[in-house]
């Protein structure tokens, strides 16, 4: 497929998946801001006022920043493990895999349709918090460099658990199991340096923690690790997964019976 081709199919891709998400607004960009703002209130407004500062920071301050970034994860990877399945269970994936568009477009337009979701999910949430905290940020490269990473590397996750997928049942297994708990153990409503040291280590064992320090470090300035390692983590983590998407494509894995 020539170059011109090749965008076309790209952009093909990418326009399905926003018209999707974006047709069903009021289910797919409303219920995350909803229960945004239930974080806000219990956690920062009437738990926060008891706890106090935190790194130097109100707590309402504090676990702005890790919440922004849970919420943009979430919708990121619901999005492509929900469209993706869809499309094998419609069985349309298959025209995909026989054209001659290449595995990496399809990779590219499923992906960056969830990194658009999240990424809109984001600017919500955090348009959200504003009426709850104030923000200023601290490192705006960082900032924006990271949710877009992230937000892509669990668009590719999403895309991985869509091609295992057997059933409907089978894309809510690893966000209920896998997902919520890393994500509640990584940092987003405390500090590790509040850990005994074994827990603190731990702690540095569960990847969501990097991702979601060095989003609070480009917000406020403070973080419990290397920001430098959570962006080589993050960028070694979104190349071993778009090789593996792609040699599942390639091989057929879980899409053709």
């Amino acid at each position: 497929m020539n170059p011109h081709g090749t965008w076309i199919a790209f952009r093909t891709i990418l326009r399905k998946e926003v018209t999707r998400f974006m047709r069903i607004w009021p289910q797919t960009l409303v219920p995350p801001v909803i229960t945004m703002v239930l974080y806000f209130i219990i956690f920062g407004t009437l738990i926060g006022t008891r706890i106090g500062e935190m790194g130097g920071f109100s707590y309402m301050e504090y676990i702005t920043p890790g919440l922004i970034m849970m919420s943009v994860t979430n919708s990121a990877y619901s999005n492509t493990v929900s469209s993706f399945f869809s499309a094998k269970f419609q069985r349309s994936i298959e025209e995909m895999l026989i054209s001659p568009v290449p595995n990496y477009v399809i990779i590219l337009g499923f992906a960056l349709g969830g990194v658009l979701r999240g990424l809109i999910i984001g600017v919500l949430v955090t348009a959200t918090s504003l009426f709850f905290t104030k923000l200023s940020v601290h490192h705006l490269a960082v900032t924006l460099s990271i949710v877009v990473l992230t937000a892509l590397l669990f668009s590719l996750g999403g895309l991985v658990n869509a091609i295992f997928a057997r059933s409907f049942d089978d894309i809510s297994i690893v966000p209920t199991f896998v997902l919520t708990p890393l994500t509640y153990l990584g940092g987003v409503f405390y500090s590790i340096n509040l850990l005994p040291e074994f827990w603190q280590g731990v702690s540095k064992a569960n990847p969501i923690l990097y991702m979601v320090n060095a989003f609070r470090y480009g917000i406020l300035g403070v973080s419990d690790i290397r920001v430098e390692v959570a962006f080589t983590m993050i960028a070694a983590a979104i190349l071993l997964l778009f090789a593996l998407i792609n040699l599942l494509l390639n091989r057929g894995t879980g899409l053709r019976s």
